[in-house]
C-alpha cells in the first residue's frame, strides 16, 4: 500500500474528523480510506486515530504526527504544482494565531471576503493573546504586532500594516477626574495596563520638547484587551487600544481619545509562519490578500527574516 496516499488519507480524516467525508473527498471508499489509515497507524506502530461508530477524533501522538506530515504534504503540493504549472487551489483548514483584538469588524469582513474567494478553506483561530509555538502546535500562520527584533529568528516575517494605539478613556471618567491637556495632566490618572506593558505604569512620551516620563496608576492588568476595553466604557480608566477597536464608540461618543496627537504609538502588525520554501496555497493566498488589503495595510512588502 502506498504510504504516501496513506498520508494523505489519513490528515484529511484528521481534518474533517470523518472517514467518509475524507473518502468522499479523496475518490476512495470509506473501507479504503480505513485500511491506509490502519497501513499508518501498524508500520508507526501506534494509534493516530480513535473511531467509534459515530465519533472519530485525533490521538495525541496521532495531532504531533499530523502538524508534522501536514506541512510536508502542503509543500509537495506546491512543489508539484511549481514543476508541472498547475495552480494549486487553496483547501483545508487555515490555523492561525492572531491578537485577541483581531476580533474586530475590520478584520472578520476581511476573513469573510477571502473565504467567499476560497469557499474550500476553513479558519481555525487562537485569540487567546498568547505566543504559540508554530511548528509544535502545528499552526499555519500568527499575525503578531510588535517590532521585528522581538520575533523569533527562525520565522519568516512579512510586515502587513501599521497600527495605531490611542489612548482613550470614557466621558463619564474624564468628566470625573479632569481631561488632560498637556503630557503632564496625565500623572496619577488611573490605567488599565495591557500585561505586556510596564506594569508600574511609568510611560516614557516623546513630547515637543523631548521625552517627557508620566507615571499612570495600574488600577487593572490583564493579557485580554477585550476585557480592558470593557472596563474603559465602564469608567475604570484610561486604556492604550487599537484604533480598530475604538473607532466606533470614539465616533459614536462612548470614548474620548487622550491627547490623540501626543499620546499614541504605532505597531507593525506581521504575518509570521515557519521558514519554508513552498508555504502551502491557503498560506500564500491568505497573507498575499491580507497585504492587498487597501482598506488594511499600508502596502505589502518583500518577506523578511524575523530578526
Amino acid at each position: 500500500m502506498d504510504s504516501l496516499t496513506s498520508l494523505r488519507v489519513f490528515c484529511t480524516v484528521a481534518e474533517l474528523r470523518s472517514f467518509t467525508a475524507a473518502a468522499e473527498r479523496l475518490g476512495l471508499s470509506p473501507a479504503m480510506a480505513s485500511k491506509h489509515v490502519m497501513h499508518l497507524e501498524n508500520r508507526l506502530g501506534t494509534r493516530l486515530l480513535n473511531r467509534t461508530s459515530r465519533h472519530v477524533s485525533v490521538t495525541e501522538t496521532g495531532m504531533l504526527y499530523f502538524n508534522q506530515t501536514k506541512q510536508m504534504l502542503d509543500g509537495l503540493d506546491e512543489v508539484e504544482a511549481a514543476v508541472s504549472n498547475v495552480t494549486v487551489m487553496p483547501r483545508g483548514v487555515l490555523k492561525l494565531s492572531a491578537p485577541v483584538w483581531a476580533a474586530n469588524t475590520l478584520i472578520a469582513q476581511a476573513f469573510a471576503e477571502y473565504h467567499e474567494r476560497y469557499p474550500d478553506v476553513r479558519f481555525d483561530m487562537d485569540l487567546s493573546g498568547r505566543i504559540v509555538n508554530l511548528v509544535d502546535e502545528g499552526f499555519d500562520l500568527a499575525l503578531r504586532a510588535t517590532a521585528p527584533e522581538r520575533l523569533d529568528p527562525s520565522l519568516i516575517a512579512r510586515p502587513l500594516m501599521k497600527v495605531t494605539f490611542h489612548l482613550v478613556g470614557s466621558p463619564a471618567y474624564l468628566s470625573r477626574t479632569g481631561r488632560p491637556t498637556r503630557l503632564a495632566d496625565l500623572n496619577g490618572h488611573s490605567l488599565l495596563a495591557y500585561s505586556g506593558m510596564n506594569a508600574s505604569g511609568s510611560i516614557t512620551i516623546d513630547g515637543a520638547e523631548g521625552p517627557v516620563t508620566v507615571n499612570l496608576r495600574p488600577v487593572m492588568q490583564s493579557e485580554n484587551e477585550i476585557m480592558l476595553h470593557l472596563a474603559a466604557l465602564e469608567g475604570m480608566g484610561l486604556v492604550f487600544l487599537p484604533v480598530w477597536m475604538t473607532q466606533t464608540d470614539v465616533a459614536e461618543g462612548r470614548l474620548e481619545m487622550v491627547l490623540p496627537e501626543q499620546v499614541k504609538f504605532t505597531a507593525t502588525l506581521h504575518a509570521v509562519y515557519p521558514s519554508r520554501k513552498y508555504l502551502s496555497a491557503k498560506v500564500r493566498t491568505f497573507i498575499d490578500f491580507l497585504a492587498s488589503r487597501k482598506n488594511l495595510c499600508s502596502g505589502a512588502t518583500e518577506d523578511q527574516p524575523a530578526n
